[in-house]
């Protein structure tokens, strides 16, 4: 679910655009949308966590000469997302989705399978 929840948040604010770090009229609007990404970590007694952070990766400057945030040069800060990169993000989420649900139906057949054995 992160990995869809983040993949779709990038997708959404791609075009959220701010004012380039150190220009003059910075304060006066919001910065660029920072991208997020999903970060695992492995537990120590098994298993893994996931995370949403901020991604590193810094905003780039596209020339858009009509927002009123725009630097001398007409350039704004805009974030960096790659959208092929996050449409497989998207495909890759529901991929494991489904794949996780059919474990879940698998193990429930072979409970099912295993107490009819038993009883």
């Amino acid at each position: 679910m992160l990995r869809l929840s983040a993949s779709a948040r990038n997708i959404a604010n791609v075009r959220s655009n701010g004012p380039l770090p150190g220009a003059a009229q910075a304060g006066d609007y919001p910065p660029a949308y920072t991208p997020v990404d999903v970060v695992q970590i492995s537990r120590l007694g098994g298993g893994v966590e996931a995370y949403i952070v901020d991604s590193p990766v810094p905003p780039v400057a596209v020339y858009d000469p009509s927002a009123p945030y725009a630097d001398a040069n007409g350039f704004v800060a805009a974030p960096d997302i790659d959208l092929g990169e996050q449409v497989v993000g998207l495909l890759t989420a529901r991929n494991e989705y489904a794949a996780n649900l059919m474990v879940l139906l698998v193990e429930a057949d072979m409970m099912d399978r295993l107490l009819d054995i038993k009883a």
